[in-house]
C-alpha cells in the first residue's frame, strides 16, 4: 500500500494498494468559502498518483493568479503572527507590572488582590505557551506535519491547553469570589482560598492530564493538535462548562447587585463599593466567553478568518485588558501609589535638605 504523506499542503492517511481518497481544499487555498473543491489521489502500485484535479483547479485559484494568492494568504499569516506575537509581549509585560505592583505595597496585600495574581499568572503561562508552541511546531516549514509525533511537541500542546484551561478556571473564580462578597457582604474569609487554588490550578491539572491519558491510550498520534479528533471534547467541556456557569454567576451578581443599589437603607459608600468590585469582572465574564461559545458551535471551518482573528489578536491583549481594569485603573491601587509617591519624594527632599545643612554647619 501506500504510507502516510505530507504534500506540504495535506496530509495524506497510509491506504491498501487500489484506493483512493478525497480531501476537501484547505481553508488556507479556500478562495472562496463557500466552495465544496475536492481532491482526490490514488494508492497505485507506484505510490501515490499525482493530486487530481490539482489545487490551483479545485481550490479555484486558477482565475485569481495562484501564486499571487498564495503569497497573499501567507502575508496575511505573517501579519497576524506578529501582531499576536507584539500582543502577548505587552499584556505579559503589563502583567509581570501589576504583579509586582500587588506585591511590593503592603497594604494592598488582601485575599481579592492574591486571587487577581493567580489570574494574571495564568495568563503569563498562556503566553509563554504560545510562544513554545510556535517555537516546536512552526520553527522549521520543513517538518512534515503528519509524522510529527515527538514527546517535545505533545508536551508543547499539553502544556498549552492547561494554560487555557487555567484561564478560564480562574476567571471563574474571579466570578465565584465576587459572589461571594456580595453574599457575605464584604466580609473577606481566608478559608475559601485553597479551594479557589483547587479550582484555578487544580481542575486544569486534572483536565488535561485524563486528556493525555486518553490520547496516549486511543489516539496517539500526530502532535495531538488536530481539533477534530473526539477526544477534543475531554478539553473543550471543562471550558464550555466554566463559560456557562460564568454567565449564571454573571446573571445571579446582575440581580443581585440590581437589589442591593435600590435598598433604601444602603449608605453612597456601600454602593460604591459595590460598582467598583463589580464593574471589572461583569465586564471581563461576557468578554472571555461570547466568542468562545459561538465559535465552538459551529465546524471548524466555519468563519476561520473570524475566529482567527478572536482567538490569536484579539485574545493575545486579553492579559493587557485584565492588567488595565484590576490594577492601573483601580482607585485604589492609584492612591497607594501616589501616597508612596508621595512618601519617596518628601524623602528625598529630606536627604537633600540634611545634606545641605550638614555643608553648611561644616
Amino acid at each position: 500500500g501506500c504510507p502516510t504523506e505530507w504534500d506540504g499542503v495535506s496530509c495524506w492517511p497510509a491506504l491498501p494498494l487500489g484506493q483512493s481518497r478525497a480531501v476537501a481544499c484547505p481553508d488556507i487555498l479556500n478562495v472562496f468559502k463557500k466552495s465544496k473543491g475536492l481532491i482526490q489521489r490514488n494508492c497505485t502500485e507506484w505510490g501515490w498518483s499525482l493530486p487530481s484535479p490539482p489545487y490551483h483547479s479545485a481550490c479555484q485559484l486558477e482565475t485569481l493568479g495562484s501564486a499571487n494568492d498564495t503569497e497573499a494568504k501567507a502575508r496575511h499569516f505573517v501579519t497576524m503572527k506578529v501582531l499576536y506575537t507584539c500582543g502577548y509581549s505587552t499584556s505579559m509585560a503589563a502583567l509581570l507590572l501589576a504583579i509586582g505592583i500587588f506585591s511590593c505595597f503592603r497594604k494592598l496585600h488582601c485575599t481579592r488582590n492574591s486571587i487577581h495574581i493567580h489570574f494574571f499568572t495564568s495568563f503569563i503561562l498562556r503566553g509563554t505557551a504560545v510562544f513554545i508552541k510556535d517555537s516546536v511546531l512552526f520553527s522549521d516549514e520543513s517538518i512534515d506535519h503528519c509524522t510529527m509525533s515527538t514527546v517535545t511537541c505533545k508536551a508543547a500542546i499539553a502544556f498549552f491547553q492547561y494554560s487555557v484551561l487555567a484561564n478560564f478556571y480562574w476567571l471563574l473564580v474571579e466570578g465565584l469570589y465576587l459572589q461571594t462578597l456580595l453574599l457575605l457582604t464584604f466580609t473577606c474569609d481566608r478559608s475559601y482560598t485553597w479551594g479557589y487554588i483547587l479550582i484555578g490550578w487544580g481542575v486544569p491539572m486534572v483536565t488535561v492530564g485524563v486528556w493525555v491519558l486518553t490520547r496516549l491510550r486511543y489516539d496517539n498520534h500526530g502532535c495531538w493538535d488536530d481539533y477534530s479528533s473526539l477526544y477534543w471534547w475531554v478539553i473543550k467541556a471543562p471550558i464550555l462548562l466554566a463559560i456557562f456557569v460564568n454567565f449564571l454567576i454573571f446573571l445571579n451578581v446582575t440581580r443581585m447587585l440590581a437589589q442591593k443599589i435600590r435598598c433604601p437603607d444602603l449608605s453612597k459608600t456601600h454602593k460604591q463599593q459595590y460598582m467598583r468590585l463589580t464593574k471589572s469582572t461583569l465586564l471581563l465574564i461576557p468578554l472571555f466567553g461570547v466568542h468562545y461559545v459561538v465559535f465552538a458551535l459551529f465546524p471548524k471551518h466555519v468563519g476561520m478568518d473570524a475566529r482567527l482573528y478572536f482567538e490569536l489578536v484579539l485574545g493575545s491583549y486579553q492579559g493587557f485588558l485584565v492588567a488595565l481594569l484590576y490594577c492601573f485603573l483601580n482607585g485604589e491601587v492609584q492612591a497607594e501609589i501616589r501616597r508612596n509617591w508621595g512618601k519617596w519624594q518628601r524623602s528625598m527632599e529630606s536627604n537633600v535638605f540634611n545634606l545641605a545643612t550638614q555643608d553648611f554647619t561644616a
